[in-house]
């Protein structure tokens, strides 16, 4: 819940929110390279640091044998609205921009290039009780116009 409380700003409350993000995690999940393709399991670990403005999310996914990728993201939150880069995909680091809501960052992706017919997808940071933390990329399948969730990782605090 959050309270209004004169004299203290959002900033006070992200930065809260930022803390409380601050770890070193690992688990699973699915990667799709492309929205109609199958999907891969993948164990990830992530490192997240924070302060009261800032946050870097940097991890490495590896599925299979042969796939293994580093993947992050580094926000600026500003008043309500955070901002940032996103740094994994195939396409070279894509713009992050959003809000949060409750436990969770909604930010719109804005690939360097091209994926899936466009350069726009979604990733949702959604923080889960106190130890976990769940990262989704969707986007949208040019062929079926149907959202497609993209990439779902589980991770929980070590």
């Amino acid at each position: 819940m959050f309270l209004a409380v004169p004299g203290v700003s959002h900033a006070a409350g992200e930065g809260d929110f930022l803390k409380g993000l601050q770890g070193a995690y690992s688990g699973q999940g699915t990667v799709r390279l492309r929205t109609n393709s199958s999907t891969i399991k993948v164990n990830c670990t992530f490192n997240a640091t924070s302060s009261a403005t800032t946050l870097s999310l940097n991890g490495r996914c590896r599925g299979l044998v042969l796939v293994s990728r580093s993947v992050g993201a580094d926000l600026k939150v500003s008043g309500t609205r955070y901002s940032g880069t996103y740094t994994g995909a195939r396409s070279g680091p894509a713009a992050l921009s959003g809000t949060r809501r409750g436990n969770a960052l909604r930010l719109a992706i804005r690939w360097a290039k091209p994926l899936n017919g466009d350069r726009d997808a979604t990733l949702l940071v959604n923080r889960v009780g106190q130890r976990g933390l769940t990262l989704t990329i969707t986007d949208r399948d040019p062929a079926s116009g149907k959202t497609v969730v993209t990439s779902n990782i589980a991770l929980q605090r070590k």
